[in-house]
């Protein structure tokens, strides 16, 4: 038994799947998830400052904490906070939640040799 698609049908289902990539695409952070980065300070660096500049970035995120702390992006999703670092060896975690709940980490170690 063979199956013809007039023009019509396969106009319609054309629509239907460039209808059903748009809805994916425009979905994707929604199917990802909150994301965060460090961008700054790269992880395992040995500074000599006891105040250290990190800044990141967060996408699809509702809450973002920086050790426990919360901290706020800007329209663009960047972060910035300065933090005051113990002698040796401190792990800094940057942790986003979305509105629906899922949760996502970084974390950072930095050296401070003073």
């Amino acid at each position: 038994m063979k199956i013809s698609f007039l023009p019509k049908h396969w106009l319609l289902v054309t629509l239907g799947l460039i209808f059903a990539g748009y809805v994916l695409f425009q979905a994707r952070y929604l199917i990802l998830g909150p994301q965060v980065w460090i961008d700054s300070p790269q992880d395992g660096a040995v500074v000599s400052e006891p105040v250290i500049a990190i800044s990141g970035r967060a996408r699809n995120a509702a809450w973002i904490s920086l050790d426990g702390r919360q901290i706020f992006t800007d329209e663009k999703g960047l972060w910035s906070e300065k933090l005051i670092l113990a002698e040796g060896l401190s792990i800094m975690t940057a942790r986003v939640r979305d509105r629906f709940g899922r949760e996502t980490s970084k974390n950072i170690r930095i050296i401070f040799n003073g």
